[in-house]
């Protein structure tokens, strides 16, 4: 429970019509919102709603503030503001500094006075857990794994033997850090011949990693997660890949050996991008695109065709299975016609 005040001075906003001693309880969308809560408005569609909203007050942008017959609180950036008052209502269970009776620790393990190891975890030798480090039940930290201070592990994550995370990184359930690469060599009998995997991962600070996500270690040099990436979940990052700073990676995306990612870029759902490319800063790629080839320049990029009704697919890919055929056509006609307007 906190004051419209107190949300205006964490969320950078201005007051508009509404008193700053207003107490408010909760959060809640436009058109559901009851006296006492807050709301917002970041995307046009949810307008028609500020007529009729019940909420005490309603983060918006200065154009949509002109006209708005709500309490408001008036923000440069609405989603921004939104996500620091938000923070404010979210829920942090409080933990006491420990070991829980079932966990295993190593003799060999160093472990913050501060930190806490929850229920059945594992903690082998080597490894090194710093002051404030939270880690939740099931979870497994490998032989010589490092946990920067304030870093929180949800639940039945896996930092495997030598992974270093950064200073508040926020990992989710079933998240695996630091699995061995997929690095394979075909022998002359046609049997495929592990190589090992004798790299890493280094994690920067303030990164967060989704659930079910997987970064797997380098073959000799070491995969790089540098500080303020966050990752959605069920994502795939492969041996050696480095991620620039701040960029953010929506669930189901996967990225092969050896890619380079730059800083401050955004994939989209789904995205595909094949090993040893490399992405310039400040891209962002649209869901479900694959990227073949390096990207050089700063920019938003697209592939792949949006669903359609099926008996219109089914043209387009007739179509599609044709387009050799037709250029070899198109080709010849060209040739004719030049031919003709030279004689």
């Amino acid at each position: 429970m906190t004051t419209l005040g107190e949300i205006a001075a964490v969320s950078s906003t201005r007051l508009q019509g509404c008193d700053a001693a207003t107490v408010v309880t909760g959060i809640a969308p436009l058109n559901r919102a009851e006296p006492g809560q807050l709301s917002f408005l970041t995307h046009s569609r949810y307008r028609q709603f500020l007529a009729v909203t019940q909420a005490s007050a309603v983060i918006l942008s200065t154009g949509d503030a002109v006209d708005c017959p709500a309490p408001a609180l008036v923000a440069d950036n609405p989603q921004v503001a939104y996500a620091r008052a938000a923070a404010l209502f979210e829920p942090v269970a409080e933990t006491k500094p420990g070991i829980h009776p079932t966990a295993w620790i190593s003799p060999a393990a160093q472990i913050a006075a501060d930190a806490w190891i929850g229920p059945h975890c594992t903690v082998e030798a080597g490894a090194v857990i710093e002051a404030g480090v939270f880690v939740g039940p099931n979870c497994v930290v490998g032989e010589q794994a490092e946990l920067g201070e304030n870093t929180r592990l949800v639940a039945h994550v896996t930092i495997c033997h030598r992974v270093r995370l950064g200073r508040r990184v926020l990992v989710h359930p079933g998240a695996v850090i630091g699995s061995d690469g997929f690095g394979l060599a075909l022998d002359h009998g046609g049997r495929w011949l592990k190589i090992p995997q004798l790299g890493s991962v280094l994690i920067g600070d303030d990164v967060e990693i989704g659930a079910n996500t997987t970064i797997d270690r380098g073959a000799l040099e070491d995969t790089v997660i540098e500080e303020g990436v966050k990752l959605d979940n069920q994502i795939q990052i492969a041996h050696n890949v480095r991620i620039g700073a701040h960029s953010a990676l929506a669930g189901c995306v996967g990225i092969a050996g050896s890619a380079r990612i730059g800083r401050h870029c955004m994939l989209g759902g789904g995205v595909g991008v094949a090993g040893h490319l490399e992405i310039a800063d400040r891209v962002q790629v649209t869901g479900m695109s694959l990227v073949a080839k390096s990207i050089t320049e700063p920019g938003v990029y697209s592939s792949g065709l949006a669903v359609e009704p099926n008996r219109l697919w089914n043209k387009i890919s007739a179509r599609l299975r044709r387009l050799d055929e037709m250029f070899r056509r198109l080709a010849v006609l060209e040739k004719k016609i030049d031919k003709d307007g030279s004689t």
